[in-house]
């Protein structure tokens, strides 16, 4: 496995700067946004794709710092109802599978989607109850009418510019939130769909991490290294279907922590372990959204706690056996 890091959280920086920082810390792999909501701070496409000599600059860099790219992120909601929301997001994708394309990357990161619950919709309706049966009659829309039909028609894109993983962050208010919901998806589009296993996400939803990715096995395509505390006073006045501001951290029923500061190293290391056993050996990308550190700090944390429980090296001959 290889230590890597999603850069939004160092948007301030050049990426050459973002990259002279991380490299003497041990990271060896970066996720680059290119749209969506990570934004496009170090892989634009709207310039990279039209201007060879900035593209060079960009292969030469990442070189350069003895880096390699994960993945490319463009995490949107291209099924959304507004028609102008999901043509940006749109955009943005195609442009993703595009810039992949250019820098020989196989594989791009984004979000399942959600529709609205009928085609005259202007907001997204996320259904998490079969009662009363509305909701199911919103759901039969939104996989049957849109969802299948627009990810069919992704991957053949994606296919066609030699992208052929789409790994999807399982994300309560999207269509795919769960191991569940990945594989339904999965089932109906063909391999090109996989995970890109954020924990955070599942955690709050009480999700036992390591049956979730055993459930996965085989179709895990990236990783998340980002961890979530769930407060249990507020979890049990409340429950963890929580819309209070993510500011609000005193009140809300869970919060987005450092990695670390959720779960401890024995959880990390099953983690880690079972990323193992199903076949998984590739990035863990730290993505950086705890409200209570600086960006540098929960960072530096969370690379020196997964220093201690990344698997580098292959299996061993069991001499023992």
């Amino acid at each position: 496995m290889k230590l890597g890091v999603f850069t939004p959280i160092l948007q301030a920086m050049t990426l050459d700067a973002a990259l002279t920082y991380l490299q003497p810390l041990g990271v060896q792999m970066v996720e680059l946004g290119c749209g969506g909501y990570p934004g496009r701070h170090h892989c634009d496409p709207d310039i990279l794709l039209h201007d060879e000599a900035a593209l060079s600059r960009l292969r030469d860099t990442i070189a350069r710092h003895g880096m390699e790219i994960s993945a490319l992120s463009c995490h949107g909601n291209a099924v959304h109802p507004d028609k102008a929301v999901a043509h940006a997001m749109q955009r943005d994708f195609e442009n993703t599978i595009l810039m992949a394309e250019k820098l020989g990357v196989h594989q791009i990161n984004t979000f399942s989607g959600c529709p609205g619950d009928h085609p005259g919709a202007k907001y997204p309706n996320w259904v998490t109850c079969p009662w009363p049966e509305d909701f199911l009659a919103i759901l039969k829309y939104q996989w049957e009418d849109v969802l299948i039909p627009y990810w069919v028609k992704a991957a053949v894109f994606a296919r066609e510019h030699g992208v052929d993983k789409i790994a999807l962050e399982m994300h309560p208010g999207f269509c795919v939130y769960s191991a569940s919901t990945l594989l339904k998806l999965r089932a109906a589009v063909g391999p090109a769909i996989g995970a890109n296993f954020d924990p955070s996400h599942l955690y709050w939803q009480g999700v036992d991490i390591v049956a979730a990715i055993r459930e996965l096995s085989g179709a895990i395509y990236h990783f998340h290294a980002k961890d979530t505390s769930v407060d249990p006073i507020n979890t049990g006045k409340n429950g963890v279907l929580d819309t209070t501001p993510y500011a609000d951290e005193i009140h809300r029923s869970w919060i987005f922590r450092s990695v670390g500061y959720g779960h401890d190293y024995q959880e990390w290391k099953a983690i880690i372990s079972a990323l193992r056993m199903v076949g998984y050996d590739y990035a863990v990308s730290i993505e950086h959204e705890d409200s209570l550190m600086s960006p540098r700090e929960g960072l530096e944390k969370a690379i020196r706690f997964l220093q201690d429980v990344l698997i580098n090296e292959p299996k061993g001959e069991m001499t023992w056996a």
